[in-house]
């Protein structure tokens, strides 16, 4: 018999699937940003204003629901990287933080959301999330982690001049680093889990830029809407792949 923290459990499990899931999605925000803003001509403010309608949305029915709901949860999981690209173009873009100090600020509020968790909850935990006030916590920084990962991968291709597939070898590198430091120290996994996750997030960006941008710049050239619908497939096989072998071990 399933114990009641594991029906009301809301979240996913961190498994190899969840970064597999994670890294797709933020390929799929990063494409769906750059659509609404510049294949749509909509603007930054308009597609922002955009994304943070989806979000709420997405974001009210994942609150709502009793329990983890694989298909919702990665929809919000979308949204958040969506709206993280809209955040980090409108900071730098039209307020003119610039990537240094739009990061730096991101940084900041991502520590302060963490620092409240720990706080109120008496400690963090990304699995089991069985609290609507845990999980508010849970899709703040999130939202937060995915903003400041645009930022940095942004900083990466725009400040310095990396190209896409050498902004993703780093990044790359950084969360080959958290996962040895993972399996070989006893470095807390709390703090892994977040560094990996704003990290995931340019790595992710960069496979979409690199999908999409000119071939002058570094990229494929593929249409926006042919590399949304590959990623979105991905996306989607992957999930139901994860979904049964959950059902297997549930099973066993």
């Amino acid at each position: 018999m399933e114990s009641k923290a594991t029906v009301l459990n809301k979240v996913a499990r961190i498994t190899l699937y969840f970064w597999i899931m994670k890294v797709l999605s933020t390929t799929l925000g990063e494409i769906l940003g750059d659509f609404l803003s510049m294949s749509l001509n909509l603007g930054y403010v308009i597609g922002l204003v955009i994304t943070v309608v989806l979000f709420l949305v997405v974001l009210a029915f994942q609150l709502k629901a009793a329990k983890y709901y694989p298909p919702l949860f990665w929809l919000v999981i979308v949204s958040t990287t969506t709206l993280g690209m809209e955040i980090s173009d409108l900071m730098d873009r039209t307020l003119g933080l610039g990537y240094i100090a739009g990061s730096l600020l991101l940084f900041v509020c991502l520590m302060l959301t963490l620092f409240l968790w720990h706080k109120q909850e008496k400690g963090i935990r990304v699995y089991p999330v069985t609290k609507r006030s845990t999980e508010a916590f849970y899709w703040t920084a999130i939202l937060i982690s995915n903003s400041l990962g645009t930022a940095f991968g942004d900083y990466l291709s725009d400040n310095i001049g990396l190209s896409y597939l050498a902004g993703a070898a780093i990044t790359a590198g950084i969360i080959g680093i958290v996962m040895l430091l993972h399996y070989f120290t006893k470095l807390n996994d709390i703090l892994l889990f977040w560094i990996a996750f704003v990290f995931t997030r340019p790595f992710g960006a960069t496979f979409g830029d690199f999908l999409t941008k000119p071939v002058a710049d570094g990229g494929l050239n593929f249409s926006r809407g042919i590399a949304a619908l590959i990623t979105a497939g991905l996306l989607v096989l992957v999930l139901l792949f994860s979904m049964k072998k959950d059902k297997e071990l549930k099973n066993a």
